[in-house]
């Protein structure tokens, strides 16, 4: 049965304060945020670019998985070649459906291949299943009382040392940058009605394996199946979600849902047709250059040429700093890369504020279709702001600082011309 976009909106409504504790409040703890020994990096590395600096914006030190550039110790790096360790897990009152293989190949090669087309190659993400059957937990699944509650309450707790346990003879979890722990999906209730799916991140309180925190891990729960036939397409897409929070990212529904954001990142809607991130997140995760991006931090009229973020190479990001703590972003989205069913093609543009925490809204889209009703017929995906971009002769008015966005025109090669004036 094909849900309602209210259904959709309410399941994740019932999971976001939970998911705000569980998810997100383990990234202020200290630590190196990887599964590796002595691997340290945190992230990007800060721009260096004194042009730039007034554009890296960010919150206070109690704001959880803030949108704050650089990001944070603790978490996973987002370039170069990271180690994902996937264990596919079952219960004797919820034996493996099929082959583990089979579980393992609902999300791979799917995932590998958005972390390589989204960060233009500059994160090699290699999935690796050391065990090849399913592992079998020593409890029934309704013994260990699973919800979405404390960072590794005493049910996970029991449940990670019972993995750990099963695999350690087989697995050295110190050669593995993030655990990926892939439930059987008839474990617990169906993620229609309640999305157990969730990420400790930067948790240096997470049990040990083989002398390291299990710091930062993904738990995969049921399928994210809408009933509108894709999921064999798209439903490989909660992983990417629930392990960009490995990478420092914060969720981008609120409590409206997906209507912040919509359909524009991945951290907002994991459902439905393929979507990207942000080119803020792409920033931010050290996936654009900082030659991509250009900071608008004087009074003045400026113009800029945005190329489309699903292809690489050129300016991906115009950012106008109003504070040092928030800013308004724009940037060209076209149906290429991950992108490539979106269905009005024009320039996003959204505030970012590096003050608020993860689920109560840091990014927030600006429509500019408002009321329209939007563009698409994808289940279940927010419709009102899949025609949010603004194409040539539109603008944006930001009526408290004053700052306009204008788009001029559209070149052959598909880039947008952009002005923006800050009084």
């Amino acid at each position: 049965m094909q849900l309602s976009r209210r259904r959709i909106r309410s399941r994740r409504v019932a999971s976001l304060a939970s998911v705000a504790v569980l998810t997100l409040a383990v990234s202020t703890s200290a630590g190196t945020g990887h599964l590796i020994t002595g691997s340290t990096t945190p992230g990007p590395v800060a721009p260096a670019r004194e042009a730039l600096r007034a554009c890296m914006i960010h919150g206070s030190s109690s704001v959880q998985m803030p949108e704050g550039i650089p990001t944070p110790a603790g978490y996973v790096r987002s370039t170069g070649t990271v180690h994902a360790l996937n264990l596919m897990v079952d219960f004797s009152d919820a034996p493996g459906q099929g082959g583990a293989m089979d579980r393992f190949g609902e999300f791979f090669p799917q995932t590998r291949k958005w972390f390589t087309t989204s960060s233009y190659g500059r994160l090699d993400y290699r999935p690796e299943a050391p065990i090849q059957h399913w592992l079998r937990m020593p409890k029934p699944f309704s013994a260990y009382g699973l919800e979405r509650g404390a960072p590794f309450d005493p049910g996970y707790r029991r449940l990670v040392q019972d993995i750990v346990a099963a695999a350690d003879p087989e697995v050295d979890f110190r050669r593995y940058d993030l655990l990926n722990v892939l439930v059987t999906p008839n474990a617990g209730p169906s993620a229609l009605d309640t999305v157990l799916s969730v990420t400790f991140a930067g948790n240096t309180d997470a049990p040990i394996a083989d002398g390291v925190p299990l710091s930062n891990a993904s738990f995969i729960y049921s399928r994210q199946d809408d009933g509108s036939g894709s999921y064999a397409r798209t439903g490989y897409r909660v992983l990417p979600h629930e392990n960009s929070h490995t990478f420092g990212l914060p969720d981008l529904y609120t409590q409206e849902g997906g209507a912040a954001v919509g359909h524009w990142d991945i951290m907002s809607e994991d459902w439905g047709a393929d979507n990207d991130l942000l080119a803020w997140h792409k920033w931010k995760l050290g996936w654009l250059a900082d030659s991509q991006v250009s900071c608008v931090s004087t009074r003045g009229t400026s113009e800029y040429t945005l190329t489309p973020l699903g292809l690489a190479g050129g300016r991906k990001l115009v950012f106008v700093p109003i504070s040092s703590r928030a800013g308004f972003a724009l940037e060209l989205r076209t149906r290429a890369g991950n992108d490539a069913t979106m269905c009005r093609p024009g320039i996003l543009v959204y505030r970012v504020d590096a003050d608020v925490d993860t689920g109560n809204g840091p990014i927030t889209v600006h429509d500019a279709q408002p009321d329209s009703g939007g563009c698409t017929h994808s289940p279940n995906v927010q419709g009102e702001m899949s025609d949010a971009t603004f194409l040539p002769g539109q603008s944006f008015t930001d009526p408290k600082t004053g700052i306009v966005v204008t788009v001029l025109d559209r070149d052959d090669s598909g880039n947008f011309r952009v002005r923006v004036t800050r009084r």
